[in-house]
């Protein structure tokens, strides 16, 4: 793997690693909607990037409505309706949203998103617990409990099928989608890994999260990496992307730089968890 690759990986991690655990968050420049701004893309055929510059929303597009995953928070979801809206899609068309995980910055808009579009909420059971205990870093609206997603589960909607694993580790349920995506018509393997920051602690809780990304490594033929935090080579797939000519290659289908990333988390996690061990001696 090259030294930029490792580097970029690591800009990556350290954006998820946003706070520690107990520490109340202190409003920033993340929460700022005009320096957060990212004007919405089209990805691929169904799906289009409606987040901010630090935390990732998206919007998968099927033949009977839409599904968001991940609600992002406050003035940021706003943004993100905003979004939809600036592509011409309705947000009264959406009929799902995929929480990947229970810190504020994923679901903190989601009864938002329940209230005024009626939005079928899914999250994972151990992660809707989460949102009837307190806050782990800031406050947020409680979303209406709706569907707990199990490890195995599928979603259905039109002609697209979501597959849900639960990755845990980040929170205690982590949810993580496969489905597809299509470039000119044909399709790719995606796949969001829904929690991939370390800022947890715990030798059991480490032991989770390695065992998640194991589970990912054990996937077959995953083309495209679906990001819950952009990093700085986002952005620079995504100016290739609005660059790219008739017959260049897609800059988000990658299936290597998907099996280096989970090997480079996993080494990290591995990392840690010898840390917590000694901690823990």
């Amino acid at each position: 793997m090259s030294s930029r690759f490792r580097h970029l990986i690591t800009l990556f991690t350290l954006l998820c690693l946003f706070s520690l655990p107990g520490m109340a968050q202190e409003p920033s420049e993340r929460d700022d909607p005009e320096s957060q701004y990212v004007e919405p893309f089209q990805v691929f055929d169904n799906l289009y990037y409606i987040g901010a510059r630090w935390v990732s929303s998206w919007l998968l597009v099927t033949n009977e409505g839409l599904i968001v995953f991940d609600a992002l928070y406050d003035e940021l979801t706003d943004m993100a309706i905003d979004n939809i809206r600036d592509l011409g899609f309705d947000p009264d068309d959406i009929r799902y949203l995929i929480v990947s995980h229970a810190h504020y910055d994923h679901v903190g808009g989601a009864r938002r998103f329940q209230e005024e579009f009626a939005a079928v909420t899914m999250m994972t059971e151990e992660d809707w617990q989460m949102t009837t205990e307190p806050a782990v870093y800031r406050e947020y609206p409680t979303p209406i409990r709706h569907l707990s997603a199990s490890n195995g589960a599928t979603l259905n909607l039109g002609r697209d099928r979501l597959r849900f694993m639960t990755t845990p580790g980040h929170t205690p349920g982590v949810l993580s989608t496969l489905f597809t995506v299509y470039d000119n018509g044909y399709p790719y393997n995606a796949m969001l890994f829904g929690g991939v920051g370390l800022n947890f602690s715990g030798v059991e809780r480490t032991e989770l999260y390695i065992d998640s990304i194991a589970r990912m490594q054990q996937l077959q033929d995953i083309d495209v990496n679906i990001t819950n935090h952009p990093s700085e080579d986002f952005f620079e797939r995504a100016a290739m992307l609005q660059q790219r000519g008739e017959d260049d290659p897609h800059p988000f289908v990658d299936p290597e730089g998907w099996t280096a990333w989970l090997e480079t988390l996993r080494s990290n996690a591995e990392a840690k968890l010898e840390q917590e061990r000694a901690s823990a001696n």
